[in-house]
């Protein structure tokens, strides 16, 4: 699989290394016979042996593609990246795909990817075109966004995803670090849990599906105690809190399965509540950090009723009452910690048992047509996925 094809430029959140190339990893002397399992096993042999990679997993493909950040010397000739828009378009999308329905979100999420792709997620060699890889240059016209502040006058088509004027990207997003060590189980236990819902995760692709990068111990107090795969996992997002997400439970129990069973690090600024549960105890040096701390701030000026909860500090970072799962302001305990009334019942995960995830018990696609359409979308979105199997 090139890595050259999927660059990494999402959101406007830079990560990364100077150079985006497309080298072929080494195949491990024995690699592991079935797919999911090579794919599982390839992510933590890329990690070793390009520290700086990435990995992007457009969900609905199975596939998940590298990009590679060698460094290059400091006068190498440079090119720059043109950011991608964003429409409203795709939000309103979103909004209208009905709650229990997948294939309307599927084969959109499918025509977000392919265009991507195919405009090389904005990168160029020029400044106007992508003519061929590798992309070269300095990481912040790389790796980040933000040509689209000065976009044309065109209804906003190619405004920034994050201008407050339009109806832009509103999300969830699910962030943390996995130890290297058990990242291969955590990855096998995503896989199992897809396999029982094929198409759940189709509409990570609207953005970005899921991305992958690699980060190495530091001493740091709150740093992490050894090295480990960063998962960023972004979603869709009501306007309405109480208003329930299609598969919801598919990524309430992945969200579980890394905090819970696989004790993962959250990113300290991309998580709902409830993955900050107990969170300092999973830190060796947590207590020394608080201690520090203090030692700095003894009247906790630049600490707030928050920080204090994510620490610990006070009680607080559940916040439990009706349709509080929703927002990931709890782990559901009863139905009416879901949505009963959208048929959005508390239930335990289908892979990791312990959890406790909001899942639709009633189809809304009951009428013999939609069950044709959808007959024929799934159809359409397997044939995609093959194409780009093929391909890749």
């Amino acid at each position: 699989m090139p890595s050259s094809q999927v660059p990494r430029n999402s959101h406007g959140n830079p990560q990364g290394g100077a150079g985006i190339g497309s080298q072929r990893p080494n195949v491990p002397t024995n690699p592991p016979t079935s797919r999911s399992d090579r794919q599982a096993q390839r992510a933590r042999d890329i990690a070793v042996e390009h520290r700086q990679a990435n990995l992007v997993r457009p969900d609905g493909t199975r596939i998940a593609l590298p990009i590679r950040h060698p460094p290059v010397a400091y006068k190498t000739s440079d090119t720059t990246s043109s950011s991608m828009g964003h429409s409203s378009l795709w939000r309103q999308l979103e909004e209208s795909s009905p709650i229990c329905q997948y294939s309307r979100k599927c084969i959109s999420a499918k025509l977000v990817t392919a265009f991507l792709t195919s405009t090389a997620y904005g990168l160029t060699n020029n400044g106007i075109l992508i003519t061929g890889y590798p992309v070269i240059g300095s990481q912040h016209k790389v790796q980040s966004s933000g040509s689209c502040l000065d976009s044309p006058t065109d209804a906003s088509i190619t405004a920034c995803a994050w201008d407050p004027n339009i109806k832009g990207e509103f999300f969830h997003q699910t962030t943390f670090s996995v130890a290297l060590s058990s990242a291969n189980s955590f990855i096998k236990d995503v896989q199992s849990l897809v396999k029982l819902k094929p198409k759940a995760l189709c509409g990570v692709e609207r953005y970005n599906g899921i991305l992958m990068r690699y980060v190495t111990a530091l001493s740091a107090y709150l740093g992490k105690e050894g090295d480990a795969i960063d998962f960023d996992i972004t979603y869709y997002r009501s306007k309405d809190p109480l208003t329930p997400r299609l598969y919801e439970d598919i990524f309430e129990e992945i969200e579980q399965l890394a905090m819970f069973k696989y004790g993962a690090l959250p990113h300290w600024g991309k998580n709902r509540n409830v993955a900050f549960e107990g969170v300092l105890n999973k830190y060796k040096n947590g207590q020394k950090f608080l201690k520090v701390k203090n030692s700095y701030d003894p009247l906790g000026l630049f600490s707030s009723e928050w920080t204090d909860q994510v620490l610990g500090l006070k009680d607080g970072i559940s916040i439990v009452k009706e349709g509080c799962a929703m927002e990931g302001l709890c782990r559901c305990t009863e139905d009416a910690h879901c949505a009963p009334s959208e048929d959005y019942y508390c239930r335990p995960g289908k892979v990791y048992s312990d959890a406790r995830v909001c899942t639709c018990l009633k189809s809304k696609d009951d009428n013999f047509l939609k069950k044709i359409v959808d007959a024929v979308t799934d159809k359409i979105h397997d044939e995609l996925n093959e194409e780009i199997h093929d391909e890749l």
